[in-house]
């Protein structure tokens, strides 16, 4: 049994330097009986993740039983997660379990498929990297808070390459107003500029995942942080589109000098919404606000006598682009939980064939004369 979280302390690595606590510790509580030791995911590439444990890094994959058992692709390992392993004899160890997670950032997996595909798990806060150049997209922003706030994580706006911002203040207001309550910070990374206006959201052993398009200039950004050149970063492939080249292949954990764990992801081509009705309440919380005052519980805001929205945006106290993105995140919200549902529906109509074709076998074995 971990008696302490400071006996995670053996040959130099110490797991509280990188989130490890008494919560956590509860919840790995017998698993340690088993031969489980407990680390933290620091890099994933593709079935491959890298764990810090208390004799250092190890790499690992999860067991069999485990992927027979997952659902899906958000229940396998990902940056963030804590994991019970089994240390392998001179080779690979086996991932047998994770642990409960207390926040996950995720999207909708690539495909058709509807699965959900976590980004990052265990993160505090979630720095939402834009650039003020040709990627700029206050819509996109609405989109990455959202699930910001899904994922219980706290977001804040970071608004990189502010040199190239011919309208600094109007750009913060669009922000402000896509994004309330959200903290907005301006960068110019590549020089140093406002770099350390982050540093507030970035104290020691928080997790904090650093998120956006590909070429906002999230690994100078790091690189800004760590005061060096460690990670690579590459000019935008488009300069007119802000498009960027992927410098960044892999999600990772980078310690910052001051002990926050920094999650850097490669760039979002597509953000897929996998969020719920709190996270896009949260972010349109005006209208949420005004939707209380709505005659019915359940108005849609769409010709319903007495709706308070409606009544807003005639009066012109509600703007009709934020009022047009609230509708299409809803209706994507809604057709997520539909083919949710469908999907659900499927997998249990799948367990119950196989349960049957189970039962049937036992009952042929049963008859006299079986072989």
């Amino acid at each position: 049994m971990i008696a302490d979280i400071s006996v995670r302390t053996v040959g130099g690595m110490d797991l509280t330097t990188f989130g490890w606590n008494t919560s956590l510790q509860a919840d790995f509580a017998g698993l340690d009986a088993s031969g489980l030791r407990p680390g933290r995911v620091v890099r994933q590439a593709r079935d491959l993740s890298t764990l810090v444990a208390a004799d250092g890094e190890v790499d690992a994959a999860v067991s069999g039983r485990f992927r027979h058992r997952a659902a899906g692709p958000a229940d396998f390992p990902a940056v963030g997660d804590w994991a019970a392993f089994r240390p392998g004899d001179g080779g690979r160890a086996t991932i047998e379990a994770i642990l409960p997670r207390r926040s996950a950032f995720t999207r909708k997996a690539a495909g058709a498929a509807t699965e959900a595909q976590v980004v990052a798990a265990n993160v505090d806060t979630v720095l939402l990297v834009s650039g003020l150049d040709g990627e700029f997209n206050p819509r996109r922003i609405e989109r990455y808070v959202t699930t910001a706030w899904s994922s219980g994580a706290s977001p804040v706006v970071v608004l990189n390459k502010a040199d190239l911002c011919p309208d600094l203040a109007d750009a913060v207001a669009q922000v402000t107003a896509v994004a309330p309550g959200v903290p907005v910070v301006t960068t110019s990374a590549l020089d140093g500029d406002g770099v350390a206006a982050v540093a507030p959201h970035l104290a020691p052993g928080r997790t904090v995942a650093l998120l956006g398009s590909s070429g906002v200039g999230k690994s100078t950004l790091v690189n800004a942080l760590l005061g060096e050149e460690r990670l690579a970063s590459g000019e935008v492939s488009d300069p007119r589109a802000g498009r960027g080249r992927h410098t960044t292949t892999a999600r990772e954990f980078v310690l910052l000098p001051g002990g926050a764990l920094l999650v850097d992801t490669p760039g979002l081509r597509e953000l897929g919404l996998w969020a719920d009705d709190d996270g896009l309440d949260r972010t349109f919380e005006e209208i949420d606000q005004l939707a209380a005052a709505c005659r019915f519980p359940d108005c849609r805001h769409d010709r319903e006598p007495g709706c308070a929205v409606t009544a807003a945006l005639l009066a012109g106290e509600l703007d009709e682009r934020r009022f047009a993105s609230y509708r299409k995140l809803r209706r994507e919200l809604e057709h997520l939980e539909t083919r949710k549902d469908e999907r659900n529906r499927r997998r249990q109509e799948r367990a119950a064939g196989r349960d049957h074709a189970a039962r049937m076998k036992e009952v042929r074995r049963a008859k006299p004369g079986f072989r």
